[in-house]
């Protein structure tokens, strides 16, 4: 079958760090299979993912008008079958993802799609009887799907050489923010969607205020939106080498920056994934959630995975996203010490 497959669809719309999951996958896959061409059907933002990446077109999913509801979903269908798909992989497995897919193999088309093992996840944040264990990560989902068309994706140490851009040039404009005379850029990004995998922001800046001390040190913040970029402000206040970076330059030039940093501290959320893609080192905090549920960043060991103490908080993981609260569990962070996250950086 593979034999005749020249050209598949990849599907996966959100969310920001499940999208950036997605591009070692692909980057390896494109070095692999060069013979194969592969559209990446994603929100418009999400296009710098896949930019420079050889055999790669992006093809934008337009949600509010031409993509809208499910006759909009029929105009994506023809829209892509005049594309000549051979394929379709569905990353994303959502009922937008379905419906595209069922299209494709009613018109004869090989199809595939992500096993999301919800069943074994459930097992892993349940309270009583939990199975704490590792589960397969979502890069070991994504190349099953590949291996179910046909194509075998190899993730290896000896292959992850080519998952990963050249660094970037920084912009004149990036320079000037962040200056030129840094040893060692140290980024930062202190938010998550859901408070339960937020490091307690006292602590956070007992962090950068050790770190900064080493003046060898460029500590750049990340974030989005008015009431992060307060907080951000309050994280570099009277520090010349801690810089906010929130708000101040373009998606694509925060990736640029992002894949010069030497490591990045992030918690459980799309920032993580972002360096971890860009093949920057990257140490993870985890709250509610737990790398076990498969979704620690890429090519990061373990130990990488700064984890709350389960001794006292047994109940984690709670959540697989960090959308469900537990009484009693809102401070479980706070057993992940402040040297041991300097240690680790």
């Amino acid at each position: 079958m593979s034999n005749t497959i020249k050209h598949i669809a990849v599907m996966r719309l959100s969310a920001m760090g499940d999208v950036a999951m997605t591009v070692p996958v692909l980057r390896a896959f494109v070095n692999q299979h060069p013979q194969v061409k592969i559209t990446a059907i994603s929100r418009p933002f999400f296009k710098p993912f896949f930019e420079e990446i050889p055999n790669i077109t992006f093809f934008a999913f337009d949600e509010k008008e031409r993509h809208r509801g499910f006759l909009g979903l029929l105009r994506l269908f023809q829209d892509l079958k005049g594309l000549q798909i051979d394929a379709f992989a569905d990353l994303h497995n959502v009922l937008r993802s379905k419906i595209i897919r069922n299209l494709f193999a009613a018109s004869g088309k090989k199809i595939a799609s992500v096993d999301k093992g919800r069943a074994e996840k459930k097992a892993l944040i349940q309270p009583e009887n939990k199975v704490f264990k590792q589960l397969p990560t979502m890069f070991e989902r994504h190349v099953k799907v590949f291996e179910q068309i046909g194509f075998k994706v190899d993730l290896s140490s000896r292959s992850v050489g080519t998952l990963f851009p050249k660094k970037a040039v920084l912009s004149p404009e990036i320079l000037t923010l962040i200056g030129t005379n840094h040893q060692k850029l140290i980024g930062i990004a202190p938010f998550a969607q859901y408070d339960s995998k937020v490091y307690p922001f006292d602590l956070m800046q007992q962090v950068i205020d050790q770190l900064a001390l080493d003046k060898t040190n460029t500590i750049l913040l990340f974030g989005g939106g008015k009431k992060e970029i307060e907080i951000v402000d309050s994280f570099s206040a009277n520090k010349e080498n801690v810089i906010n970076m929130a708000g101040k330059i373009k998606f694509q030039q925060e990736l640029q920056l992002i894949g010069n940093l030497d490591v990045m501290l992030s918690m459980d959320s799309g920032n993580a994934h972002i360096a971890a893609m860009l093949g920057v080192k990257v140490i993870s905090l985890w709250g509610a959630t737990h790398p076990y549920a498969g979704f620690s960043p890429f090519n990061q060991p373990m130990e990488n995975a700064l984890v709350s103490d389960r001794n006292l908080f047994p109940k984690l993981p709670t959540s697989v996203y960090g959308n469900k609260k537990v009484a009693g569990y809102e401070h479980a962070m706070r057993t992940i010490t402040v040297d041991a996250i300097v240690k680790a950086l």
